[in-house]
């Protein structure tokens, strides 16, 4: 049985690939466009719980190397969370992230074959109008934003998909996205990038 725990908020993922991401519709099934897929996600919490333990307000970092496509599996990945969480929700968060608490993210923990650490740092997640900034000092620094649809006003929004992370993604483009972290030093400006309004749970 899943733990009992909810997360809603906003998530932002930037990639190496060309804009757009094929794994969104082909769900990991297709090759990345630059043969692995290499990037990073921000997340906020603005409410949220792992059984006793709140954790609204919390931001989290994710650092992923993927050696082909996503459904394939063997990911290598990095976690940050926030300074300001406590200990019990580094504990909690650990665990939705690595997909031991089963629901939404309970695939991860199939997927991911190597975990390069988890620390907390200061992580900054701002939403400035449509643009996201997410910076993780010295860590990762990343402005992105969404793409312009036809109608004004309206950005390009792919409905309804199986995707894991939410069913309406938003096709943004990194303005800025450098990782400096665990011996990777990637720069994705100009490549694709994903919005998504996190609603995940058990």
């Amino acid at each position: 049985m899943p733990d009992d725990w909810k997360l809603k908020g906003d998530f932002v993922l930037s990639c190496n690939c060309t804009v757009f991401c094929p794994c969104v519709i082909s769900l990991g099934q297709h090759e990345p466009t630059e043969g692995r897929c290499q990037g990073w996600a921000g997340i906020h919490i603005a409410e949220g719980h792992h059984e006793d333990v709140d954790l609204a307000g919390i931001n989290a970092g994710l650092l992923l190397d993927i050696p082909g496509p996503l459904a394939r599996g063997n990911w290598t990945v990095g976690l940050y969370i926030d300074e300001r969480a406590t200990i019990y929700a580094v504990k909690a968060l650990t665990r939705i992230l690595s997909g031991k608490a089963g629901g939404s993210t309970g695939l991860l923990k199939i997927l991911v074959g190597s975990v390069l650490g988890v620390r907390t740092e200061k992580i900054i997640y701002e939403i400035q109008g449509d643009t996201r900034i997410f910076q993780i000092p010295k860590i990762i620094e990343g402005v992105v934003k969404p793409i312009p649809g036809k109608q004004k006003g309206e950005n390009v929004v792919v409905s309804n998909t199986g995707y894991w992370v939410g069913k309406d993604v938003t096709i943004a483009r990194a303005e800025t996205s450098r990782v400096r972290a665990f011996g990777r030093n990637w720069n994705f400006a100009g490549r694709s990038a994903e919005l998504v309004r996190l609603d995940w749970g058990s």
